[in-house]
């Protein structure tokens, strides 16, 4: 934690010498960045004048950060339920009485194959079985006589969190999955390899893969959170994220 705090410090700081003036500063999770901050930051600034300043880290990383006053806002693709109930389980016990939730978009977390894999649908049930190495052939799921190959973030908690624990039940990801870092690298790798299989967020996605239909429940809310009440610059992005801004958010 001290070494990314460091780190986030001296973006922080780049930001402000980059921009100077009025500015906002988010953290947290990359579904929420990729999907909503990042497309809104050059229409928000243009429309406001305020610097808006993107520091991706985790769902509880953008949280503890807000708590520490390091950022103004933290963003996740989970509820802060869950991301409190993720952060008691390493033992930070955190008074919600103090935060304010607020809900932003929907992140629709996705499932995706090479786009030669003949697979278009998958049941919550099948997709346990691969994902958690008890189905190993596409050939058990209607696709072609080729080995299952699990792609799997260790790059995005949040997404693997939600995912183990509404689609596997709580049982572990195979072993034998292929280790892949951040969202647009589980995208290339399935991209690449035609007996892949992996989960995304929808604004990730484009042409170089082919997302499966299911049944299983994928979607979140995408939330952001004060500390109390919005401060007025606060205001003005949230007003944007639900008015004129929606045009510009991926989900």
């Amino acid at each position: 934690m001290k070494k990314s705090a460091v780190i986030l410090s001296a973006l922080m700081l780049a930001a402000v010498v980059a921009h100077g003036g009025e500015e906002i500063r988010v953290g947290g999770g990359g579904a929420a960045m990729l999907g909503v901050f990042q497309p809104v930051k050059p229409h928000f600034e243009k429309a406001t004048g305020i610097a808006l300043i993107n520091l991706q880290s985790s769902p509880k990383g953008g949280l503890v950060n807000l708590l520490e006053g390091r950022v103004d806002l933290s963003a996740a693709a989970h509820s802060l339920d869950s991301i409190l109930l993720a952060l008691a389980a390493d033992r930070m016990s955190i008074d919600k009485s103090q935060l304010v939730e607020h809900r932003i978009g929907i992140n629709r977390t996705t499932v995706i194959v090479h786009p030669s894999n003949r697979v278009s649908q998958l049941s919550r049930e099948q997709l346990k079985g691969i994902f958690t190495g008890k189905l190993s052939n596409w050939q058990e799921v209607g696709g072609d006589d080729r080995e299952i190959l699990v792609v799997w973030g260790r790059g995005t908690p949040g997404q693997n969190s939600e995912f183990i624990t509404r689609v596997l039940d709580g049982e572990s990801v195979t072993k034998d999955a292929l280790e892949s870092t951040n969202y647009n690298e589980i995208k290339e790798t399935v991209a690449a390899t035609p007996e892949a299989v992996g989960i995304n967020p929808k604004s990730v996605a484009d042409s170089t893969i082919r997302l499966v239909d299911t049944d299983a429940p994928l979607s979140t809310p995408i939330v952001a959170v004060t500390l109390g009440k919005p401060s007025a610059k606060v205001r003005k992005l949230l007003d944007y994220l639900l008015g004129e801004g929606r045009a510009h958010i991926r989900q």
